[in-house]
């Protein structure tokens, strides 16, 4: 049984996105105090009170840079409302009734699904905004609202309670458990990159619809949005992120909590695809990015979108600078594409799990000190004084990305230059292009006794 949907609309600032961050119960959607911060609608699980429902948090309707840009999110709310079974009507009560209000009720009403008003920011002025509120004859529910202090939430449940009834809306008997081992939970894989790079385009051709906000203008993606989907039976969940500027360029409160929020996204993400445009030659921010990634310990791809547009030799070139800023990590998959016609996208899922493959890689501890043995029989480890370093044993500790212990006789005396040998021989011959590896560098047979190196 599906969860009942229960979507939030409203003008821009009126307080949606603090709502819906309120019933999920965590900080989902970018919050700032100005008019037209959201453009994509996200969705999340809240619990109200023993229901769980899907909250979906909408763009306001007007206050957009395009006339493009507001018809796709006139749109997509549209959509969102027909397919919703209750809509929270957020007012603010500091504003009163505006005309963008009531062409929002118009909307509603023609949708002629069940309404809560929610007159938001009402701590000072509640009894004449609920009267402004109730004269739009949308809904008899008109709820005074604070969602920054949570005043009202009591009585907002119990009312969707009683509407769920009414509408006779099926309910989930109980909120089921969300499975999170990694074994079951889908594969989250980041898109990231530069502003206007083809990210959200991307994602809407891999998806086969318009999922996301697209523009020809930079910087219309400004929350990490989460998308489920499955390619082949797989279950995925691709993340749209904002373009990521060079630092000393990011000065814009909004746009540095859009940057955090892609950030975190590779965090939290298995495999991220960096973006990049064939027709802008790469530059030191697409490097630093493509650096970050694996600092991060996530597998990368490299997608080099309107691939179709460019010449050979801007491809070649790419690939020769990637190959020489990445040398460290041999073998990362550049993929040529062009989102917008939807050429070579299997070539890049498939690049995706396999380089997922590679980055869940287990090493039987036999095999790994065997190789060990016949690495360092071939390039012997540095004296130190008159004793040769050693490495008595390693063992893989953990994937994702893998990692090897290494015990060591004199660990701080073991130098960088062996450990990049001994990284490349593993990536070399346990075929593992391509993906960070971290050897942890410890003293004897102790694994408390030294930190990683």
């Amino acid at each position: 049984m599906r969860y009942p949907r229960v979507a939030i609309i409203g003008r821009p600032n009126v307080g949606k996105s603090t709502l819906f961050n309120r019933l999920c119960g965590k900080k989902l959607a970018i919050v700032e105090d100005r008019p037209g911060v959201t453009r994509d609608w996200r969705e999340g699980r809240a619990d109200l009170q023993g229901i769980p429902c899907d909250v979906i948090d909408t763009p306001g309707l007007d206050g957009f840079e395009s006339k493009d840009l507001k018809e796709q999110i006139n749109q997509r709310t549209a959509e969102i409302m027909a397919n919703s079974d209750v809509l929270l009507f957020i007012l603010d009560a500091r504003d009163g009734i505006l005309a963008s209000d009531e062409d929002l009720a118009h909307q509603i009403r023609l949708s002629c699904k069940p309404v809560i008003i929610l007159v938001n920011k009402s701590e000072s002025k509640a009894t004449e905004a609920v009267v402004d509120a109730q004269s739009l004859g949308l809904s008899d529910i008109v709820i005074p609202f604070s969602g920054l202090h949570g005043l009202g939430l009591e009585i907002l449940f119990e009312s969707l309670q009683k509407t769920f009834s009414q509408e006779n809306i099926d309910l989930p008997r109980e909120a089921l458990e969300e499975n999170t081992s990694e074994e079951n939970s889908p594969l989250q894989i980041a898109i990231f990159g530069r502003p206007n790079a083809g990210k959200s385009t991307l994602i809407n051709k891999l998806l086969g619809t318009d999922r996301l906000i697209v523009g020809d203008m930079p910087g219309v993606t400004r929350d990490a949005i989460r998308v489920d989907w499955s390619y082949e039976g797989r279950p995925l969940k691709l993340v749209d992120t904002a373009g990521v500027r060079r630092r000393s360029r990011v000065t814009d409160k909004l746009e540095q909590l859009s940057v955090r929020e892609a950030l975190q996204a590779v965090r939290f993400s298995q495999v991220c695809i960096l973006v990049v445009d064939a027709l802008s030659p790469i530059d030191k921010q697409d490097l630093l990015l493509a650096g970050k990634i694996l600092e991060e310990g996530r597998a990368l791809i490299i997608a080099v979108n309107k691939w179709d547009r460019s010449e050979k030799e801007d491809f070649e070139e790419i690939k020769y600078k990637v190959g020489k800023s990445l040398s460290q990590v041999k073998g990362v998959p550049i993929v040529p594409i062009s989102a917008l016609k939807r050429k070579n996208l299997d070539r890049l899922m498939k690049a995706v799990f396999e380089m997922e493959e590679h980055w869940n890689a287990r090493i039987p501890t036999a095999e790994l000190n065997r190789w060990l043995e016949e690495t360092t029989a071939r390039h012997p480890l540095p004296l130190v004084g008159s004793t040769r370093i050693r490495i008595k044993y390693a063992t893989q500790i953990k994937s994702r990305p893998p990692t090897i212990a290494l015990f060591v006789s004199k660990p701080k005396d073991l130098p960088d230059s062996y450990l990049r040998y001994l990284t490349t021989s593993l990536r070399e011959d346990f075929n593992l292009p391509g993906i960070p590896i971290r050897l942890l560098v410890r003293k004897g047979k102790n694994p408390y006794a030294e930190t990683s190196r």
